[in-house]
């Protein structure tokens, strides 16, 4: 047993001696490939602030062979430049030229941009006491394209020209003739239901009256017979007010549609025209109105400093806990945030008024000081009792886009503005283009639609198609909208939504970029924002030095490059833009895109592409710093096509601009 021991513990010792040695040996491997990464952590370090030190030598000389040369690019692009000067001087020419063309004209009408002339005009037509439908017809029509021209004029003139004074005056004599031709619209009006005989149904003993010209339809009914039930419209007149709005859009006129009712007693429902009805009750002779005017929108709004009071979810951030908004305030339609598509609609009750009679060759009738005499609803006799509500259809016209179901609102008199309580049961049908909604009163009602439902944009893009000429197109989230260029004029291309053409009625006319923003809105599609629109849209809202600077410089690049939107754009600082670039001599000679950044001060080529995964200021290899964007895509260009940019024409190169800065792309987004 002895000498079995002692070899046990001799195998111990061996066992520990190798443990020892391995863990030594494991030891030794340890300190070895720390020393490596150590080494190598210094190595990498050392490669990398050889590296900085590199960057920042070489971004130390491009720095400063850019201050060497900044001088001499601004001068140069400076040159370019005098083109937008060059078309200021040709347009103040232009308005020059028409003042004389207009004076040379001698047809009577007053030169709009003489108050004196216009305020004239409104006295003299105040004056004149005559009421026949087709005389103030003709006049309104005059009236129409007088406020056309005092609202271009406001666009178009540059603040240099125009005093704040004058500005005012010329909005003042926008209101006078828009009240005062809503007045002789009245006094017409009156002057037919006078005469209601004339126009008596023979089916019905009512009278039945649709009564138009491009501009205006009267369309009239009233209760001659005392029955109780409203008549069914007729197809003759269904089919006049559709070719109305037609009609009236093409022109870029004013619209107004009257209809007359005298329902008595109970109340009843019925059609008083195509897309319109109404659950009435009275208990006296009286009319019902129904007036569409876009021009009255305007009116109601702008010339009567209407307030904007709505207030949408920024707007509720921004206000302080601890003042609490009230249900009044949340029904108050604030006017930045939506704007009326399709006109305004008054619907109105009113006392049938005495009609002529004829005795012995004599015309007798009697004379209200007052005029058209509204009545009453709910009627002061039913206060006890609760009214029926008043049942509305509109036929919506089909020269605008309604995007989203329009928002109904009336408005109040009292408080001058529009609001959106007193208005339920809405149903709008988009496949009829019809909506009905119900009333507690009589009062002028319009169609709201969210002036940022395209913002922001999801895709831009600007490309030459010709000698000076571009196309515009913008992608929203409901449309693509087309915009060609040409000279000093723009057209709408195309509104395409699903496939399907929209505005085909304003499509393929040339029109100045400040009459096409103004149809355009008019007609439902605004892709142009305004100062406080940032308000209203999350966007990137860029510094003023790097926005208003590339859209200058890409304008004078225009007749040879084509722009779009880049997604970095939006990782960009405020102060910094990003966007794609591409020579594009012709429609075969595109080459791929690159993408350069612009701060107003400097621009750059980066190296990063739209597939990059982050957003990186890293310059292009082989590329340069430059004053301006001019210069940095001279660098890469032909020379086809800085020729082709030198030779192009000024007026077009304002054009690009005036749409590029209408629209804000860069920031907007």
């Amino acid at each position: 047993m002895g000498p079995k021991k002692t070899k046990k513990s001799g195998g111990t010792k061996k066992g520990r001696k190798a443990e020892k040695l391995r863990l030594q040996q494991e030891e030794e491997e340890r300190k070895r490939q720390e020393e490596e990464e150590a080494q190598l952590q210094a190595q990498e370090e050392a490669a990398r602030l050889e590296k900085e030190r590199m960057l920042r030598e070489r971004m130390a000389q491009l720095e400063a062979k850019d201050q060497e040369r900044r001088e001499s690019e601004l001068a140069e692009l400076s040159s370019l430049e005098h083109k937008f000067l060059s078309a200021e001087q040709w347009k103040a020419e232009s308005r020059a030229n028409a003042k004389w063309e207009h004076y040379l004209c001698c047809d009577g009408s007053p030169d709009p941009a003489v108050v004196q002339e216009v305020n004239t005009f409104i006295s003299l037509w105040c004056d004149d006491p005559n009421k026949d439908i087709q005389l103030v017809m003709e006049k309104g029509e005059e009236v129409l394209n007088l406020i056309e021209k005092l609202q271009f004029l406001l666009l178009d003139t540059p603040p240099s020209e125009m005093s704040e004074k004058a500005a005012l005056q010329y909005q003042e004599c926008i209101l006078g003739l828009q009240i005062l031709l809503h007045q002789k619209y009245n006094g017409a009006t009156e002057e037919l239901l006078q005469n209601a005989d004339m126009y008596k149904d023979s089916a019905s003993g009512n009278m039945q009256a649709v009564i138009k010209d491009r501009n205006v339809t009267f369309c009239l009914w009233a209760n001659l017979t005392k029955h109780m039930s409203l008549p069914e419209p007729q197809s003759s007149e269904n089919k006049d007010l559709t070719q109305l709005a037609n009609d009236k859009v093409e022109e870029s006129e004013e619209e107004e549609k009257k209809a007359r009712e005298e329902p008595s007693m109970a109340a009843e429902e019925g059609e008083c025209s195509e897309g319109r009805k109404s659950v009435l009750s009275f208990e006296e002779n009286s009319t019902a109105e129904i007036k569409e005017s876009e021009e009255e929108t305007e009116k109601k709004s702008e010339a009567l400093g209407m307030p904007s009071e709505v207030q949408d979810p920024p707007m509720l951030e921004e206000r302080k806990e601890e003042e609490m908004v009230t249900a009044d305030e949340i029904c108050i339609v604030d006017l930045q945030q939506f704007f009326p598509v399709g006109g305004v609609y008054h619907i109105d009750a009113l006392q049938l008024p005495p009609q002529v009679i004829k005795v012995k060759g004599w015309t007798m009738v009697k004379v209200l000081d007052d005029g058209l005499e509204a009545y009453p609803y709910p009627p002061g006799e039913a206060e006890d009792a609760t009214p029926p509500p008043i049942q509305i259809t509109l036929k919506l016209p089909d020269h605008v886009v309604y995007f989203v179901d329009p928002v109904v609102a009336r408005w109040d008199p009292v408080g001058q503005q529009w609001r959106t309580d007193g208005i339920r049961n809405v149903v709008y049908e988009r496949q009829k283009k019809r909506i009905t909604f119900q009333l507690g009163t009589f009062s002028a009602v319009t169609l709201l639609q969210d002036a940022h439902l395209n913002m922001p944009y999801q895709a831009w893009e600007l490309r030459p198609t010709g000698v000076d000429e571009a196309l515009l197109a913008v992608t929203t989230g409901f449309a693509t909208i087309q915009i060609q260029m040409k000279d000093n004029q723009c057209m709408l291309s195309s509104v395409v939504m699903e496939e399907e053409d929209l505005l085909s009625h304003i499509t393929g006319k040339w029109l100045s970029p400040v009459v096409l923003r103004a149809v355009l809105k008019k007609a439902g599609v605004n892709i142009f924002p305004g100062e406080v629109s940032h308000s209203y849209v999350s966007v990137n809202k860029k510094a003023a030095l790097a926005e208003l600077g590339a859209y200058q410089q890409m304008a004078l690049l225009a007749p040879a490059f084509a722009f779009a939107w880049s997604k970095w754009n939006l990782e960009a600082s405020p102060e910094q833009v990003v966007f794609k670039v591409s020579e594009h001599l012709n429609p075969d000679s595109a080459q791929a895109w690159s993408l350069y950044l612009f701060n107003g001060q400097r621009a750059q080529k980066l190296k990063i592409t739209e597939s990059s995964e982050a957003f990186s200021e890293e310059l292009e290899d082989e590329s340069e710093f430059h004053s301006t964007l001019y210069h940095m895509l001279k660098d890469f260009a032909s020379k086809e096509a800085m020729e082709k940019v030198e030779r192009g024409s000024f007026l077009f190169i304002d054009v690009v601009y005036q749409l590029l800065l209408a629209t804000r792309v860069l920031t907007y987004s």
